[in-house]
């Protein structure tokens, strides 16, 4: 299957309960990651990560799930043709 290059944008609204959980599947899913840059937005109470990814649909796919399952986080990706 051919790599895709795309970003991902996670919103985080509830920092503090779900930071470990997804800087544990980011950390699984590094081999896909070409770059990151977290903003933590104070004045709206959340945090933003844009995540700059080269993988496999499958492997970007299965990493928005899995970060879009945690309560209080929404993810949207855009990829390549």
């Amino acid at each position: 299957m051919q790599n895709r290059l795309g970003v991902v944008g996670i919103l985080i609204q509830d920092r503090k309960n779900v930071a470990d959980r997804v800087n544990h599947i980011l950390s699984e899913y590094g081999y896909i990651i070409v770059g990151r840059m977290g903003i933590p937005y104070k004045d709206r109470g959340v945090s933003v990560i844009a995540l700059i990814v080269d993988g496999t649909t499958d492997d970007i796919g299965a990493m928005t799930g899995k970060l879009g399952s945690l309560p209080g986080v929404k993810v949207k990706s855009a990829l390549t043709a």
